[in-house]
């Protein structure tokens, strides 16, 4: 046993413990700053220098966090499906399966577009057309959520449908459907017409139960 060597100190964590949980910290910090940024101005927007000036941080600093532009904008990525599934898609897990629970993911999301979430809306509807076309990381990782977001749709309107028989196809369609609807009205919240919440729940009833009247359910 070398003498002077250093003991860990029982139950404390070492300097490298405290460095790392400064680093996840501030990691946090940036990027759900940058979540913000991206939703107005899209993942190109985003800089050290920019995100630097607005927290008042180093912009060495944020560079050491993230390294590239591209790792910046894949945990700025993260970062906005993080926030997303803890606002819309937990709350409506709460729901009972079926219908209730369909109906309440497109409220939450409703709720994530309208108030909003980010300051310019839906994340997904800044960044999906600047990336379609731009193979990469970054459109992969927006392309996997987005998959993610149409799978729990379908999988929650296949319950909501189940008594009817609906085949994949039906859903697909329906998923389809829905999703241009929601992108719609985002657009259309961005532009100050929140009539457009009462025309996705007509669709929305509308392909529930297409045997009785889209506009049975009152609008929130």
């Amino acid at each position: 046993m070398t003498t002077g060597s250093r003991q860990p100190r029982p139950g404390g964590g070492g300097e490298g413990d405290r460095r790392r949980e400064r680093g996840t910290r501030s990691r946090r910090i940036v990027t759900r700053h940058a979540v913000d940024i991206a939703s107005l101005d899209g993942l190109d927007g985003l800089s050290f220098g920019r995100l630097a000036d607005d927290l008042e941080l180093s912009k060495a600093g944020i560079q050491t966090l993230f390294r590239t532009k591209e790792a910046l904008q894949l945990a700025t990525v993260a970062a906005a499906g993080a926030v997303f599934a803890e606002a819309v898609v937990a709350p409506a897990g709460a729901a009972p399966a079926g219908a209730p629970r369909f109906r309440a993911l497109i409220d939450r999301w409703i709720d994530y577009a309208a108030q909003p979430l980010f300051p310019g809306g839906c994340f997904w509807g800044a960044n999906l057309p600047v990336f379609d076309s731009r193979p990469g990381p970054v459109r992969d990782a927006l392309r996997h959520q987005h998959r993610g977001w149409l799978h729990t749709l379908a999988r929650d309107f296949e319950l909501a449908g189940a008594a009817r028989g609906l085949g994949a196809g039906d859903t697909d369609l329906a998923v389809f459907q829905i999703d241009a609807v929601l992108n719609a009205a985002n657009i259309a919240l961005r532009f100050g017409e929140p009539n457009c919440v009462e025309k996705v729940h007509r669709v929305v009833e509308a392909l529930l139960d297409p045997g009785h009247s889209a506009t049975s359910r009152s609008p929130r």
